[in-house]
């Protein structure tokens, strides 16, 4: 991304970002369908790590039909909060740590090998693309929560 680019991404919060480069369709459906929308659009800043349109359609047949039911709008805010952590942070922070404490409660695993940066099993893409609420980091792989138990 040019730097007068990511200079006007900073003047929108972190869906509107989204919304303003094609390759994000999907997460943003899934936003939507999870009701999380407000979350993105509201002042509290957030890290979220978005996985592009070829994350999504990377997952197993029928996986993503089954989570844009309104049935199933809990698992798939799950996942989406998956994706988020608390605060802004920019690889330059998150590149020491181990972990990534999730808003879904679980931890991320972050993993620094040969120049990349991974969470959670997706690479890092894009990174430190700023919003007026937070930092966007593009991921190649939609990550799933561990299934929590009954």
């Amino acid at each position: 991304m040019e730097t007068q680019q990511k200079e006007n991404t900073a003047q929108r919060n972190l869906l509107g970002t989204l919304r303003s480069n094609s390759t994000f369709g999907t997460f943003i459906k899934a936003i939507d369908k999870a009701g999380l929308a407000a979350s993105l659009t509201g002042t509290e800043q957030y890290t979220l790590f978005a996985p592009t349109d070829e994350a999504f359609a990377a997952l197993p047949a029928g996986m993503l039909e089954r989570l844009l039911e309104p049935a199933n709008k809990d698992e798939l805010a799950s996942l989406i909060n998956y994706h988020l952590v608390s605060g802004h942070k920019t690889t330059k922070d998150f590149g020491q740590w181990t972990a990534a404490r999730t808003l879904q409660g679980q931890h991320a695993p972050v993993v620094v090998a040969q120049g990349t940066l991974s969470i959670g099993g997706a690479q890092i893409t894009e990174s430190d693309i700023m919003a007026k609420n937070g930092v966007i980091h593009v991921i190649d792989k939609v990550n799933i929560p561990e299934a929590k138990p009954h």
